[in-house]
Order: structure tokens, then sequence, then C-alpha cells
């Protein structure tokens, strides 16, 4: 919850422009900004690499809840991407891991590639139970698709205890849970398929960290916060792919 819409035109507009002149690899960019800013930057990024992503979306197709956007809303005004299961979204908004598959529904039905979110705690961590907690969290809400529709889904592995503290996991630790999750994957949907899905780490990913994270084997991506919000440092974060 960060730039009113003239603030997110401006970044989303450096943007753009950074990522044309300097990037040259093939990394996805996506960029998330609020539900408020989505119709302005569709104008912003349309004709260049990069796509446009909503941070949540309902969990009901339309009706009576006011306030919630919904998916068919979201891809009206040019959103290709929606990010589902946010750790913040879990905990201040009490969202569970049913409802979760709901969202991951609505949004494979209307073609958006969700980017499902799991992660734990520092508690969780502590106790050595971080991996059945992740591992449950991708049953209970992603076990349902059929093969051809969870090829769709994007995954991004958020250690909660590294969000915003400047706490990074290391190198280590998120090759560790990044290989337990594609084991988890594959103990479901085979090897062929877990080898296939994108898993990002989301968690104080900054551009002195990035080229680390991104050489693990398991680690293909980055969901980036706190660094997003200045473009040279995102776009710096792109390249160090």
């Amino acid at each position: 919850m960060n730039k009113n819409l003239e603030e997110g035109l401006k970044l989303a507009t450096e943007v753009v422009h950074i990522v044309k002149a300097e990037v040259h690899n093939d990394a996805k960019i996506v960029l998330c900004p609020p539900f408020i800013s989505l119709a302005s930057i569709d104008k912003v990024v349309a004709g260049s690499s990069v796509a446009l992503g909503a941070q949540n979306c309902s969990d009901k197709v339309s009706g009576a809840y006011t306030g919630e956007i919904s998916i068919e809303m979201l891809k009206s005004v040019g959103v290709s991407y929606v990010i589902i299961g946010h750790s913040e979204r879990r905990e201040y908004f009490l969202e569970t891991n049913a409802q979760l598959a709901e969202k991951v529904n609505l949004s494979l039905k209307n073609g958006l590639t969700p980017i499902f979110c799991c992660g734990e705690t520092l508690a969780q961590r502590e106790k050595g139970i971080h991996i059945d907690f992740v591992n449950q969290q991708l049953t209970e809400s992603l076990f349902h698709l059929p093969e051809a529709d969870f090829l769709k889904i994007t995954i991004a592995y958020e250690p909660i205890w590294a969000i915003g503290t400047g706490v990074t996991a290391t190198s280590a630790q998120a090759q560790e849970m990044h290989a337990s999750i594609r084991k988890h994957l594959a103990s479901k949907y085979g090897n062929n398929v877990a080898e296939q899905t994108s898993i990002l780490y989301g968690g104080s990913c900054k551009p002195d960290n990035a080229k680390e994270l991104f050489a693990c084997k398991d680690v293909d991506g980055g969901l980036i916060g706190g660094a997003s919000l200045k473009a040279r440092d995102f776009v710096d974060i792109i390249k160090s792919f």
C-alpha cells in the first residue's frame, strides 16, 4: 500500500523506460500496483516487455461484496497476473487456504496467472515445522488442480520473518526451502511439472543480494517488495539474472 496515482504512474514510467534501455535478459517482468493505479498503468506498460499484475482479488465472482475487486474487473483493465495469498493478506485479513483455492480457481478460469504465496513465521522455523507448514499451504490451496492448470501457476516463497525486516534468508536457506517446495510438487504432479514450475523468492531481496539468491538452482526469480519502490533498484535486481 504505497504510492498515490501520480506517484505510481511516475514509478511505472521510470521502470518501463529503464527496462527498455538496459534490460537484455529474458526475465519476465510484472508490476503489481494498487487497484486504483491499474487502469492508468496498463497504458504505461502497453507495448513494453512489462506485464501488469494485481496484488489481490476477491474469491467471489460478483455481487453484494462492497469494497471487493473481482477477477473480471481486473481482467478488464489489462491485468494478466494476480498475487494470491500474500502473508499480509493471510495475517491481517485472515485469508484461509480454502479461500485462496477459490481465488486460484477464478484466476485460472479467467486466464490470469496466479502468483501463489507461501511461507512461514520465525516461530514456525524455530520449531522446525516450516517445511511441513509450507507444504500444507500448497496442498490445501493448489493440489486440487489438474496438471494442465497447475502448470499455469507461479509460486512465491516468502519467509515472513524476512519481509520488510531487512533480514534476508541466506541463499542456503532459500535454496533449501525452494528445493523442498519443488520436491513436494513432484510428489503430486511428478518431476517434469515440478521442474517447469517457477518458484520466486520474496523477502528483502535487494540489488546487493539478488545475484546470489538467483544463482541458487531452485530460485527462479523474485517477488520484490520494498526495493520495487525505487525504479533503479528494481531494474538492477532484474539485471542481476
